[in-house]
Parts: C-alpha cells; sequence; structure tokens
C-alpha cells in the first residue's frame, strides 16, 4: 500500500468544525464517503462517545476499512449504499437525528491506486470506473454506445472540456473501427485530437474526459443532489455537516444547498419575521475553505480540495 493512499484530506479542519456538535454523549456521526476509514478512524479516536456509520458504495472500500476500524468494535456500523440512500440507512438502523455528517467526495485513492479500476489516465487499465463493480454500465459502455450529441454534452457539463466536440468526433471515428476496451487508447486519442495550445495547459490533457466520465458512470451529480438536502434533513439542531468537493461542479451544488437553508424564505417587507421563514442553517465557513500550501506539498490529492461547512440552527418549517 503506498503512503499517499492514508493521508485524509484536510483531516484537522474536519474534525475542528465537527467537534462542538460530537463532544456531547450518544453522539452519532455519518461518514457518507468511507474509502478507506481514514477520516472515521480519526473522528472515533478523538470522540470517545462518538457512533459512527460508515457508507461506500464499493465493497473493496467497504472490506478494508472494515479491517482498519475493527478496533472499534460495534461503535462503526459500516453499510454497502451510496451517500443518496442515507434517509433509507438511517431508518433501517432506527436512528432518527444524526449530530454530524462527513462528506469527501474525491474519488477514493484505493480506486485511483488499483490499476484494474480504470480511473487513473497514467496508466493503461480496462475503462470501467464503476465505484460499485456489481451494478450500471462502465466508462467503455458509455464511450461505445452514447450518441455523439449525449458525450458533447457529457464532456461539457461534467468534464469543463472546450474541446469536447473535437474529442467526441475522434471518439465515434474510432469506436467504429474498434470499440474501446482500455484507458491508454483513449488518451492516446485525446492527446491526438487536441490543438497544440490546448496540451500546454492544465496537466494532463485526458483529465477532463475521464473526470466527466466518472461522474457520468457514477451519476455522481445526480446523487449528491440528492445526498446533500437529505443529509442537511437528517441533523439535529446543532448538529454539523463538512462537505469536501474537488471540482467546481460538485462545489456549486454544496453551496447552492448551503445558501437556500441558511436564507431566509420570509416575504419582503415583514415587520416581524415568523419563525417558519427563518434559516435552518449557520454557515461556517466564509465560501470554500482551501487544504494549505504545506498540506498540499505533503498530499497532493489535496490540491483541488474545496471545504464548506453548516450548522443546522432550527427545525424544517412545518
Amino acid at each position: 500500500m503506498s503512503q499517499s493512499r492514508h493521508v485524509p484530506v484536510m483531516l484537522q479542519r474536519c474534525l475542528d468544525l465537527l467537534a462542538p456538535a460530537l463532544e456531547g454523549p450518544d453522539a452519532v456521526v455519518v461518514d457518507c464517503t468511507l474509502g478507506l476509514g481514514g477520516h472515521s478512524e480519526a473522528l472515533l479516536g478523538r470522540f470517545p462517545g462518538v457512533r459512527l456509520i460508515g457508507l461506500d458504495r464499493d465493497k473493496e472500500a467497504l472490506r478494508l476499512s472494515g479491517e482498519r476500524l475493527a478496533p472499534y468494535g460495534e461503535r462503526a456500523t459500516l453499510v454497502h449504499a451510496v451517500y443518496d440512500e442515507l434517509p433509507e440507512v438511517l431508518a433501517r438502523l432506527g436512528v432518527a437525528r444524526v449530530q454530524g455528517v462527513l462528506f469527501d467526495l474525491g474519488v477514493s485513492s484505493m480506486q485511483l491506486d488499483e490499476a484494474g479500476r480504470g480511473f487513473a489516465y497514467a496508466q493503461d487499465a480496462p475503462l470501467d470506473m464503476r465505484m460499485d463493480q456489481t451494478t450500471g454500465v462502465s466508462a467503455a459502455e458509455v464511450l461505445n454506445t452514447y450518441p455523439p450529441g449525449e458525450l458533447v454534452r457529457i464532456l461539457r457539463a461534467y468534464g469543463e472540456e472546450k474541446q469536447a466536440k473535437r474529442i467526441v468526433a475522434a471518439i465515434v471515428r474510432e469506436r467504429q473501427k474498434e470499440p474501446f476496451t482500455t484507458s491508454a487508447r483513449l488518451v492516446e486519442l485525446i492527446r491526438d485530437a487536441l490543438p497544440q495550445a490546448a496540451k500546454r495547459t492544465g496537466g494532463n490533457p485526458a483529465k477532463r474526459t475521464f473526470q466527466a466520465l466518472r461522474i457520468e458512470v457514477n451519476g455522481e451529480l445526480a446523487v449528491l443532489e440528492r445526498a446533500v438536502p437529505a443529509a442537511v434533513k437528517a441533523l439535529a439542531v446543532g448538529g454539523r455537516i463538512v462537505v469536501l468537493s474537488y471540482h467546481s461542479l460538485e462545489d456549486r451544488l454544496v453551496k447552492q444547498v448551503f445558501a437556500a437553508g441558511a436564507t431566509s424564505t420570509a416575504p419582503p417587507g415583514l415587520p416581524v419575521v415568523p419563525e417558519r421563514y427563518e434559516p435552518r442553517l449557520k454557515l461556517l465557513t466564509r465560501g470554500a475553505e482551501l487544504p494549505t500550501e504545506e498540506e498540499i506539498a505533503e498530499n497532493r490529492r489535496a490540491a483541488p480540495a474545496r471545504l464548506r461547512a453548516a450548522q443546522r440552527i432550527r427545525e424544517d418549517a412545518e
């Protein structure tokens, strides 16, 4: 195991932001993106009274984090689920409200490091990219079967790829000769399709296309759109939520949910605002917080991270 996969992003900041909600007795915290259990292990270690519920859609991640968290015994409950299934998971466990929720939306370092999963553009691998390999379509199926217009939309919307049309034209031409199966062929095709100027900016030219495929294969934005409001709803008053995003699409979505919760819904001009219009959330971060330069130097995967946090200050209006 490489050391890089054991470094949870912005760990201290996450713990400090959640601390006021988790120091009381019987506190429950949900790690919605368990991964290898780095954040969870730190939460269980720092808050001895806390009970942790960990969710992951990746069975291999659950197995590995289960080994890591075994010393904590019954304080940790690990569940095979996608994070938008949070309400069902809590209902099944008989948990009405929780004191803390953490999302770390980065691709698990394990998934990036395991060549066979096809997430990384730096090594040749089967084009899979499914976080849960027991279900859904693979990246290869998306590339080989989606209509050109749909592929262009995905690369633009999820990868913010300005050269989407050029790349897709090349994909369509190539897939007629032979279907795509591995990542190296796709990386090479993207390199050849891009104009010189586009290759000089922003790291590996395949990065945006791979991001777009991963989001499409795992339905990540649709899942997040359901999951963040559900997590806010699950918080007890005084409870706190922390979200680490890794690209602007995720961060924008989190920002919108938090901003809506922190805004009064009263019609303008009311002399006294009734409680049902009062904000339900208080923002705990000014905008999105970034990792320090020291952290990025130690853990390059932290570089794109954006952290936002909020506290539940009142119940939803009936």
